[in-house]
C-alpha cells in the first residue's frame, strides 16, 4: 500500500517549507521514522521520517522547491523491500522500460536527483562538470540551469563587460529561515532605540579554573567545560539584579519575567539560531553545559523543532569562536537585551602599578534604550565583568 509521506506540523505560524535535500531516493529502504528528506522552515531545519516501514518510490517535489505544509512530498510503498539488485542511479531495472532521462555523459558518480539529471541531459552538459550546492555536494536542478546558461569564456572581452558580469552571477533563492532572519533583523533595527555599550573582562579565573578541573569533569559528565556555561550563569545573576534587561515591552505595558529563558546563538550550515536553555537559574553547572552541548549538536544536525526556540528571555551570542574581536549583536526580538562576547586575546593591562599580559574578552551589551537606562546596561555589563573574572562568586551566587 502506497502511503504518503507529507512534513509534520511545525508551529501554527508555519505555512510553508523550502526542500533542502533528499536523504533517500527512489528504491530504497527506509524505516518508520527515518528520515527521508530534510526541509527549512522559518523556525528550524528538520527531517521529515518516514511513518512506515517500506520503500520510497516517489520524490514528487524538487530540492530547492517552496511547498505548503499540506503537500505531498514523497510516496513510500509499505511493507515492501529494496530489490537486492537495485539498479545505480539513473540505470533502468530489469523488467522495467528504458529510463526517459538517460544519464548524460560525464555524470558518473555525481551525486544528483532525477531532475537534475533529466536537466543536464537535455542541455548537453556533463555533471562532472557542475558544482553542486545542495546537501552533501549534491547537483540540483539550479545547478545544472546555471551551467547550461553560462556562455563559454571569452577571455579578450573586458571583464567589465555587464553581459559578462551577468553570465558569471547566480541568484539563489533565499530559504525561509533566511529570509526570517532578515526580516527579524532588519525588524530589530528598525522598531527599537538600540544602543551597544562595551566593557573587558579578565579570563585568566576561567581558564585557571577549567584547566585544574577540566579532566574529572569530563570524566564525571562526559562534556567538556566549556566558557558558554560561565557566561550563562553569569547572565541568570546579573539578570536578577536588573529585570528590566529581562523584560520585554507589549504596547505600553512592561513584561517583567521571573523567569531565565537564556537564547544561545549557534551558527549552522542554514544560518544562525538560537535556541533556548529554559529555566536556566534552576540548572547545575553541569547541567548547563550539557544543554549548551546538546542544543549545538542538534543545531548543526538539524534535529532542532520550534519549541526549541519559544519562550526566551535574553540572548548570548559568542562571535568569538570565529575570531571576532568586537562587535554590536542585534536584538532578538522581542527582547531587550542580548550579550555579545568575543575572542580572547592575550595583550597588556594595567594590574595595580604593574603591567601584565592577560588573556582579555571584549564584552558587548546591546540594549533597547526605550525599556533599559544607560546607568543599567552599564551596570548590568559590569556585573557580568565581575562574575566572570571571579568565577567562584558564580558558583556562590554572591
Amino acid at each position: 500500500m502506497a502511503v504518503d509521506l507529507k512534513v509534520p506540523q511545525i508551529g501554527e505560524s508555519v505555512s510553508s517549507v523550502f526542500i533542502a535535500g533528499w536523504l533517500k531516493q527512489p528504491g530504497d529502504a527506509v524505516k518508520a521514522g527515518e528520515g527521508v528528506v530534510e526541509v527549512d522552515s522559518d523556525k528550524a531545519s528538520m527531517e521529515v521520517p518516514s511513518p512506515v516501514d517500506g520503500v520510497l518510490t516517489e520524490q514528487l517535489v524538487e530540492e530547492g522547491d517552496e511547498v505548503e505544509i499540506t503537500v505531498v512530498l514523497g510516496r513510500i510503498e509499505e511493507g515492501a523491500a529494496a530489490s537486492p539488485s537495485k539498479p545505480a542511479k539513473g540505470e533502468p531495472s530489469k523488467g522495467e522500460p528504458e529510463a526517459s532521462e538517460p544519464e548524460p555523459p560525464g555524470s558518473g558518480g555525481v551525486k544528483a536527483g532525477p531532475a537534475a539529471r533529466r536537466e543536464a541531459h537535455d542541455k548537453g552538459v556533463a555533471l562532472a562538470d557542475v558544482k553542486g550546492t545542495g546537501r552533501g555536494g549534491r547537483v540540483t536542478s539550479d545547478d545544472v540551469r546555471g551551467a547550461g546558461s553560462a556562455p563559454a569564456a571569452k577571455p579578450s572581452l573586458p571583464k567589465s563587460d555587464p553581459s559578462e558580469q551577468a553570465a558569471r552571477e547566480e541568484r539563489v533563492k533565499m530559504t525561509p529561515m533566511r529570509r526570517t532572519i532578515a526580516r527579524r533583523l532588519l525588524e530589530a533595527k528598525q522598531t527599537t532605540a538600540m544602543l551597544t555599550t562595551f566593557n573587558e573582562a579578565d579570563m585568566s579565573g576561567i581558564m585557571g579554573l577549567r584547566k585544574t578541573h577540566q579532566d574529572r569533569f569530563v570524566d564525571k559528565y562526559g562534556v567538556k567545560l566549556g566558557f558558554m556555561s560561565f557566561f550563562v550563569k553569569a547572565t541568570v545573576e546579573a539578570l536578577k539584579a536588573f529585570p528590566a534587561v529581562n523584560a520585554e515591552i507589549d504596547g505600553n505595558e512592561i513584561v517583567y519575567k521571573n523567569y531565565y529563558n537564556v537564547g544561545v546563538a549557534v551558527s549552522t550550515p542554514k544560518g544562525l539560531v538560537v535556541p533556548i536553555v529554559r529555566d536556566a537559574d534552576t540548572l547545575s553547572f553541569a547541567e548547563t553545559e550539557i544543554a549548551i552541548n546538546e542544543l549545538a549538536l542538534r543545531a548543526r544536525d538539524g534535529k532542532l523543532m520550534p519549541d526549541d526556540f519559544a519562550g526566551g528571555t535574553f540572548t548570548i551570542s559568542n562571535g568569538g569562536v570565529f575570531g571576532s574581536l568586537m562587535s554590536t549583536p542585534i536584538l532578538n526580538l522581542p527582547q531587550v537585551g542580548i550579550l555579545g562576547m568575543h575572542t580572547i586575546q592575550r595583550r597588556p593591562v594595567a594590574i595595580g602599578d604593574k603591567v601584565e599580559v592577560r588573556p582579555m574578552m571584549y564584552l558587548a551589551l546591546s540594549y533597547d534604550h526605550r525599556i533599559i537606562d544607560g546607568r543599567e546596561a552599564v551596570s548590568f555589563l559590569v556585573r557580568i565583568k565581575e562574575l566572570v573574572e571571579n568565577p567562584e562568586r558564580i558558583l556562590l551566587e554572591i
